[in-house]
């Protein structure tokens, strides 16, 4: 497609859409419910009662913002994933930065790769969008920090700056740029479900996880790097992350066999993310990302699960479904 060819959309979701979003919107009200309810019963300073609470009141506000989103088409969904990593590369440089030499490395990300990769998403230019930041970018952020002088932990410096790149920049970008794709059988004005489909699955299984740790998880999975997570809560959560993958198969081109297993590949890729976002906040030696969203940290603290699922599901459905 011709790079310089855009596609303003506005229009209202599907109706398949809609209906995910009233389910949503109910399961709140629901939690909303228990949690006052728990917060009166077990008393306001019941920390767990309190998070709950905090979840819930944060999840509220974005589901709004992602139904709005999805409402104006590919360009809202691109405008808000691009605010997303925005956010996301903002607090990831922030926790890894400290020197100003590395003042122009900084800029570089966001005055250059940010807007230029997710203008190839909004331009579906694939080629440049797939290539920009892996070749392009690795190359020129080594070569502006080298022109500072400093070679105090050159490579190192070089290395934050490479990953947070890729995390909050060319992975999150996976996500509107599903709206591209043209799949057999599947219309394209449709494919607002994908990023449903693949969203609510990824979320869901970080809810879930924490729903069954809470239960019935004792025996932690990985107490060094994230020490919430248990075996019965990983394991429970992504299976059951999984069924609702399954359920949500009419949704999608998928079949319920292919919704599962890409639903099961998905919630590992996220859960394996989350586990590797707990390692760099552990080595900084803090618990957030930040504390941009009440009850849930940082930005990254949000999607740490969607950056490692995003690519992986966009080059599933692209591979084998792509026209």
């Amino acid at each position: 497609m011709n790079p310089f060819v855009s596609t303003v959309s506005t229009h209202a979701i599907p109706p398949q859409a809609g209906y995910i979003f009233m389910v949503i919107f109910a399961v709140l009200v629901l939690a909303g419910v228990i949690g006052q309810w728990l917060k009166r019963k077990k008393g306001a300073d019941n920390p767990t009662i309190a998070n709950l609470n905090a979840r819930v009141y944060a999840w509220w506000i974005m589901t709004i913002v992602l139904l709005l989103a999805f409402w104006f088409g590919k360009t809202g969904t691109v405008i808000l994933f691009f605010l997303i990593s925005f956010a996301a590369l903002r607090e990831f440089l922030t926790l890894v930065y400290q020197r100003r030499s590395d003042y122009a490395v900084m800029v570089m990300c966001f005055y250059l790769l940010l807007p230029v990769q997710y203008y190839f998403v909004f331009t579906e230019w694939y080629g440049m969008f797939s290539i920009f930041i892996p070749v392009y970018g690795f190359l020129l952020l080594p070569i502006i920090a080298s022109l500072s002088g400093k070679t105090e932990q050159f490579l190192e410096r070089t290395a934050k700056t490479q990953w947070a790149a890729m995390i909050s920049i060319f992975c999150l970008s996976h996500v509107p740029a599903l709206m591209n794709l043209h799949l057999d059988d599947f219309p394209h004005e449709q494919n607002v479900l994908l990023l449903i489909f693949m969203i609510a699955v990824v979320q869901s299984s970080d809810v879930l996880q924490y729903v069954w740790g809470k239960t019935v998880g004792k025996r932690k999975i990985m107490p060094s790097l994230s020490p919430s997570k248990t075996v019965a809560g990983t394991v429970g959560g992504i299976a059951s992350a999984t069924v609702v993958a399954v359920l949500m198969s009419p949704i999608t081109p998928f079949s319920p066999v292919q919704a599962a297993l890409i639903g099961l590949v998905i919630c590992l890729m996220g859960f394996f993310g989350g586990l590797v976002m707990s390692a760099i906040k552990r080595d900084y030696g803090v618990k957030d990302w930040g504390n941009m969203i009440q009850g849930h940290g940082g930005m990254l603290d949000r999607v740490d699960s969607v950056c490692f699922a995003a690519p992986v599901f966009f080059h599933i459905v692209r591979y084998f479904w792509h026209g």
